[in-house]
């Protein structure tokens, strides 16, 4: 009998492959998306420290699960990102298809300012 692999191991394991490729730096920082159930978070990461400049999520908002939720939490981001003085990032989508609520998150950061 063949065992059916769950989604969320697959996605890991996109993850660890585009990881390998997507880096960022002290220049270009890694906008990485992480996505649960119930809500969604971003954050901004220089790999080279290994620490995280700016994060954000829908948990504040209050607004959970959708994409206006996300659009909040990409436009929230960007707004940090140009406080902290980052205008380039490189995008990480977490091993998700670049659909729904990781797009919407996406398109937001690029309407309020940041480039990838």
């Amino acid at each position: 009998m063949i065992k059916k692999v769950s989604r969320n191991e697959v996605r890991k394991e996109r993850h660890e492959r585009v990881r390998t490729k997507v880096v960022g730096t002290s220049e270009i920082p890694r906008l990485c998306v992480f996505r649960s159930n119930t809500n969604i978070y971003a954050q901004i990461i220089n790999d080279e420290e290994g620490i995280t400049l700016v994060s954000a999520s829908s948990l504040k908002s209050g607004k959970g699960l959708n994409i206006e939720a996300a659009k909040l939490v990409g436009k929230d981001i960007a707004e940090k990102a140009k406080k902290a003085g980052i205008k380039k990032v490189v995008f990480d989508r977490g091993g998700y298809l670049y659909h729904g609520r990781v797009k919407a998150l996406a398109d937001a950061c690029r309407e309020n300012g940041l480039e990838f």
